[in-house]
């Protein structure tokens, strides 16, 4: 399943994303001058905070209304997927991903191009959903979609890897892994709670459900996740799991 992306509901409801940054940005320590790429920069808003620290960079995302939205913030991004990225071999200093590459469906395709453009010694940095991230909307995505004859729907839209798992790639891929963590990270999800979550991140799932039955689908999906994701005071909050790494092609 192909996901879709809205930028302006995700600048509502997915603003968190960005916002949680913070972790992985230092473990990339961008430096003044440096080239760096922004693999799967979306809407710009944290691209835009990159090259506030001094970098030059550049953004790359799959969706042509993503980068669209990032060209308006004044970043210069290209449209293209992770796994034929439009750059000369050598180009940056370091990739940086954020919440990207766990929708990437060739991650070995992924890891080449990386390896490509970066120069060597370059550094590859990155966060993602991490093994069990999201497990109970996941179940429930399962649950109702299936009982509603549409479960496959929810196959293999996400890869969420063990950080075993991830370096093992990652060293195949040519890259030398520095430093690879699972890190549990609830998070309170915006003023659209469950609702909004899904319509920003199972878009593409849900627009694939007959439209007569849509509204009943999400409804139920809800329903079943407010005893475990929901508080007293009705607010949500997602179960994520981030895998966080740093690695590094051989000099």
């Amino acid at each position: 399943m192909t996901q879709t992306w809205d930028p302006q509901l995700y600048d509502r409801e997915g603003s968190f994303v960005h916002k949680l940054a913070g972790g992985v940005v230092e473990w990339l320590d961008p430096q003044r001058g440096e080239r760096i790429l922004d693999l799967g920069c979306g809407d710009g808003q944290l691209t835009v905070r990159l090259a506030g620290m001094g970098a030059l960079v550049t953004g790359v995302d799959a969706s042509a209304d993503m980068v669209a939205a990032a060209r308006g913030r004044g970043v210069a991004a290209e449209h293209a997927p992770a796994e034929n990225l439009p750059f000369a071999a050598g180009s940056f200093d370091a990739v940086f991903s954020n919440a990207v590459l766990h929708w990437v469906r060739g991650q070995d395709q992924m890891m080449a191009e990386v390896r490509r453009v970066l120069r060597p010694g370059g550094r590859f940095v990155a966060e993602m959903g991490g093994h069990t991230n999201v497990a109970a909307i996941h179940v429930a995505l399962r649950a109702v979609l299936g009982r509603h004859g549409y479960g496959h729907l929810e196959e293999s839209v996400n890869y969420y890897p063990t950080p075993t798992a991830y370096r093992k790639r990652l060293e195949e891929s040519g890259f030398l892994v520095e430093r690879i963590e699972l890190i549990p990270r609830p998070t309170p999800l915006g003023t659209g709670g469950m609702e909004g979550w899904l319509w920003t991140f199972r878009r593409g799932v849900l627009e694939s459900v007959p439209e007569p039955i849509r509204a009943l689908v999400v409804a139920e999906i809800c329903d079943l996740l407010a005893t475990a994701l929901r508080d007293e005071q009705g607010n949500w909050t997602a179960d994520y799991v981030r895998l966080r790494f740093l690695a590094r092609v051989s000099a």
